[in-house]
């Protein structure tokens, strides 16, 4: 960990240092051109060659460089990050949503005397809610999130998808409540008003876990929020158009949008605080984890030290 320079080193020891930093928590590359090299190239977790290197040593590399250019390795982890941070928001918001709409789905059918949703207006749903989801493999990345790199983490996405799929549902059962006890309301009204908190709900959502800052501290890219405010405005008009009647929808009076709008509201302000906290959790559990590694790659007797 503290050396800078080995010498007169042969083959083996290169491939010995190599595996040393990566037990130690290192993500190593290993950059060469010649048979001595293959073994080294073959442990480092990427391992870089030149188009002019010996056949043995390309072959052994994860990436050979046609231009004699480091920067081309930088510019590609800046991109391979931006990609993988903009799957990882897909995925975190896919999969709390639909666990959330799962939960007020079984709660809706068991107690309401009607469909909670007809199957052509949760197809809408899904097709509607999908525009602006496939923008974000477009989004913009905040820069904390490309200055390392990261793996998938299974509990993380759990821990996602349950802490917000149960907030999705609370305020779905809630719009239940305010529906029905509030307004009287009957099928096609309890459709139409579930139908616009719902998408409502679903772009907020999107809109609030694509980033670990404060959701107004992070611009969205254009083509999300064009697409999302579009999906907002087609959603909320779709009731009062002549096409309404044929989608089982009719038009909610100012009263019914002014409380799925303030249901919307408070559901975005609890998202963002349960970001927040779970946020804080996880980087707490992450740094606690690391702490352990590294105690124990330090006393296992497999570091080189200079």
């Amino acid at each position: 960990e503290r050396a800078s320079v080995f010498a007169e080193i042969d083959p083996l020891h290169k491939e010995r240092i190599v595996a040393s930093l990566r037990r130690g928590g290192h993500a190593v590359g290993y950059l060469g051109d010649g048979i001595n090299d293959a073994p080294s190239l073959r442990t480092a977790d990427v391992g870089i060659s030149v188009d002019t290197a010996i056949d043995v040593a390309k072959h052994a590399a994860d990436v050979v460089l046609l231009d004699k250019d480091l920067g081309v390795i930088a510019d590609g982890i800046r991109q391979g990050r931006r990609v993988f941070a903009n799957t990882t928001k897909y995925v975190q918001v896919t999969v709390s949503a639909n666990f959330g709409n799962m939960l007020s789905m079984a709660f809706a059918a068991a107690a309401l005397p009607f469909l909670p949703l007809l199957p052509r207006q949760i197809l809408l749903l899904n097709f509607l809610s999908d525009i602006p989801g496939t923008t974000i493999a477009a989004d913009r990345v905040d820069p904390e999130s490309i200055t390392a790199p990261h793996g998938w983490d299974t509990r993380r996405l759990r821990d996602f998808m349950i802490v917000f799929g149960l907030i999705s549902s609370v305020f779905d059962i809630s719009t239940f409540v305010v529906l029905r006890a509030g307004f009287g309301a009957d099928a096609s009204l309890f459709h139409t008003g579930w139908f616009i908190e719902s998408t409502a709900t679903e772009l907020a959502v999107m809109l609030v876990l694509r980033t670990a800052r404060p959701a107004w501290r992070s611009r969205p890219g254009a083509a999300l929020a064009l697409s999302s405010a579009l999906v907002a405005a087609i959603t909320v008009a779709l009731p009062f158009t002549p096409i309404a009647a044929d989608l089982g929808l009719v038009g909610p009076s100012a009263t019914v949008l002014a409380a799925l709008a303030t249901i919307t509201l408070a559901y975005v302000t609890c998202t963002e605080l349960g970001k927040r906290a779970l946020l804080g959790r996880l980087t707490r559990r992450h740094d606690a984890r690391t702490g352990v590694e590294l105690g124990r790659s330090a006393t296992d007797g497999s570091g080189i030290r200079g």
